[in-house]
């Protein structure tokens, strides 16, 4: 074994698929300490949940003003919420779909150096939008990027941050969608005040200056490697260990200190590629248990989101009288609730486990909303109050939700991850964005307290039996390397692992 921080020769003797390899780099990248190449990592590939939180907001604050005459755009408020709202929705699910399938196969930085290509080309175009079909069309291409990106960066992020630290990591990128929604509540009120900008620009800038958020998350992602584990499975093994000798000479040199030896090599039939049939076959078939348990964390937060924020501003007008221009800065304050969840409660994903703090987070959030609904019914909640009671809910909720994402990245074999973080983001998403609002429009829309305490309760309900799925399904990945929680499908049969591995489920 080389003296840790030593530049290794590459184990790997061939770049054919085929050629059997035995490989240390996923050990090696797991006993890494925190370091500046890691936040390098999680700057480039966690920011793009800002863009998609800054998006929805954004758009949803627009819709008003697009239908107003001088907007430059003949569309009206129904057609920028109903319309586009679904066909941005419709787009992630199906460029989640797409992408995720060309990022098992391709491999990671070139899907998130594309998908973020089409994200930012679409929104600009967004902003030039002279006709209703024209908004419509990169609507739905924005949505495709992003729905994109989500497959291709959960799946660089947790193959390139250490295990000690990947619970934590991935809950708080994923939960910065609300920063991007703070942000863009904020600047909707800057950006459409007509003594500031005329009527036709002021929104147009908006999506402008997305774009440039986006080429500067664009300039820093350049320099994100390809994941070392996608490499050394598809037959570039030399490059793999290659990588992996420059972050561990990098982090010596900032450190000052040794590293510890790995803990243990893999080896593994390299190939290019591994077929549909086999990724569907090992997903449904050989962990049934772990996809009904992503089914159960994705729908269920979906479902609760939706009970809350689909009528968020008509239960604030209708039953508390707050100015429609006025809900924006209530929004504000529940979106920063949502990012402190999972800020706060991060790290107890890796010291006090993902089985306890998920189905703890996920029934937490339900007993919290079942109570909101019942002093809602009561009467007993002001605008302020029930604020505050969303607030308490969606802090639990968000680190939850977070954890949906996190379980699929790395419960699955690494040669499927993409997709299955795909498949469940697309089946989460459609249920949030279609059978969510056929649900909760009339509940919440109908002016009457029973029906919007039955849109809360259900809500809650969903979660709820999501939190009880999570308590006896919920695997224990903490602190664990992804291969040691799901064999790679092109791992040799009797070769020593670091640990372990856990039997399918």
């Amino acid at each position: 074994m080389a003296a840790a921080g030593e530049r290794r020769k590459p184990q790997a003797t061939s770049q054919a698929t085929g050629a059997t390899v035995t490989t240390s780099v996923p050990a090696r990248l797991d006993r890494l300490p925190w370091s500046r190449w890691h936040w390098t990592v999680v700057i480039g590939l966690g920011t793009v949940w800002i863009l998609d939180g800054l998006e929805v907001t954004v758009v949803g604050n627009i819709a008003s003003r697009l239908a107003q005459p001088g907007s430059g755009l003949h569309i009206t408020s129904a057609q920028v919420t109903g319309v586009a709202a679904a066909l941005y929705v419709a787009g992630a699910c199906v460029g989640a779909l797409f992408f995720g399938r060309l990022t098992d196969r391709y491999g990671r930085k070139r899907l998130f150096l594309v998908t973020l290509g089409l994200y930012l080309a679409a929104t600009a175009l967004t902003g030039l939008s002279f006709q209703p079909w024209w908004f419509f069309l990169f609507r739905f291409l924005t949505g495709f990027g992003i729905g994109g990106e989500y497959a291709a960066i959960n799946s660089a992020i947790d193959e390139l941050i250490p295990s000690a630290h990947r619970g934590r990591v991935d809950l708080i990128i994923n939960g910065s969608f609300w920063l991007g929604a703070v942000g863009g509540s904020l600047l909707s009120i800057l950006m459409l005040d007509t003594a500031i900008l005329p009527a036709a620009l002021g929104w147009r800038l908006t999506f402008a200056l997305g774009v440039l958020l986006g080429l500067v998350i664009l300039l820093v992602r350049r320099h994100v490697p390809e994941s070392p584990r996608w490499l050394f499975i598809h037959g570039r093994g030399e490059e793999a260990e290659a990588l992996v000798a420059d972050v561990e000479r990098r982090v010596t040199e900032e450190t000052g200190r040794e590293l510890p030896a790995p803990a243990g090599e893999i080896t593994i039939h390299q190939r290019r590629d591994i077929g549909f049939a086999v990724i569907a076959r090992t997903v449904f078939r050989h962990y049934p248990r772990r996809t009904a348990l992503g089914l159960a964390l994705f729908v269920g937060q979906a479902f609760l989101y939706n009970a809350i924020t689909f009528g968020f501003g008509a239960i604030l007008t209708r039953f508390f009288a707050v100015p429609a221009d006025r809900t924006g800065y209530y929004f504000a304050v529940i979106a920063i609730g949502n990012f402190l969840g999972p800020l706060a409660l991060g790290k107890l994903f890796d010291t006090v486990g993902r089985r306890p703090m998920i189905s703890g987070t996920y029934l937490g959030s339900a007993v919290l909303l079942f109570g909101t609904a019942a002093l809602f019914g009561a009467g007993r909640l002001t605008a302020v109050t029930l604020t505050a009671c969303w607030c308490a809910v969606l802090f639990l909720a968000s680190a939850g939700a977070s954890s949906a994402y996190l379980t699929v990245s790395e419960v699955f074999p690494m040669e499927t991850r993409a997709m299955a973080i795909a498949f469940f983001y697309a089946v989460g998403t459609a249920a949030g964005g279609i059978s969510g609002p056929l649900l909760f429009a009339d509940l919440t829309g109908s002016g009457v307290v029973g029906d919007t305490v039955l849109a809360f309760c259900v809500g809650a309900g969903l979660m709820a039996a999501a939190g009880v799925v999570a308590a006896f399904l919920a695997v224990p990945a903490e602190r664990r390397s992804l291969e040691e929680i799901a064999t790679p499908l092109s791992a040799a049969p009797a070769t020593p692992r670091p640990a372990t591995p856990s039997a399918p489920a």
